[in-house]
């Protein structure tokens, strides 16, 4: 049986490869742009808003595996969601990355987003995994410009 970092490692690369919710959203209401100077990443995140519920959720644009995965990943996770429980969300999984909080500790309600665990080890890769997050973030908040994460 494949340790659960190599599993990890699996679900990462598979969700580079082919990531979920990749394209232009015909139906957005908000969208942002994210940027990542250090390694070049650069997503834009198209959100179809009703209300306060992320009705649906996409994103297009070009980076490492960690920042591709983790947009696709994302996307999963938000969808359906209302602002309040993806910020929650954003929040747990940063805390996730950033070695705040136990891998384990709220596997329950990060769901898949756990298998990022292992970036923690990592503080350059932190910046890869949240960019389309803060980029969620900026577009549900109606920000214009370019989210960057340095």
């Amino acid at each position: 049986m494949p340790d659960l970092r190599e599993l990890y490692q699996e679900v990462i690369l598979e969700h580079s490869k082919a990531p979920r919710n990749y394209r232009e959203l015909a139906t957005a209401n908000h969208r942002a742009e994210g940027y990542n100077p250090l390694c070049g990443d650069h997503f834009t995140v198209y959100l179809d808003l009703e209300g306060d519920s992320i009705r649906d959720v996409s994103f297009q644009g070009s980076g490492c595996a960690i920042s591709k995965a983790s947009a696709s990943l994302m996307t999963q996770s938000v969808k359906g969601k209302t602002r309040a429980e993806a910020a929650r969300l954003f929040d747990q999984f940063h805390k996730l990355v950033t070695g705040q909080s136990p891998a384990n500790g709220n596997r329950a309600e990060l769901g898949k987003l756990a298998v990022f665990s292992g970036v923690s080890e990592f503080p350059v890769r932190v910046k890869c995994a949240t960019l389309a997050w803060h980029t969620l973030h900026a577009s549900l908040e109606g920000k214009q410009g370019t989210v960057s994460t340095e």
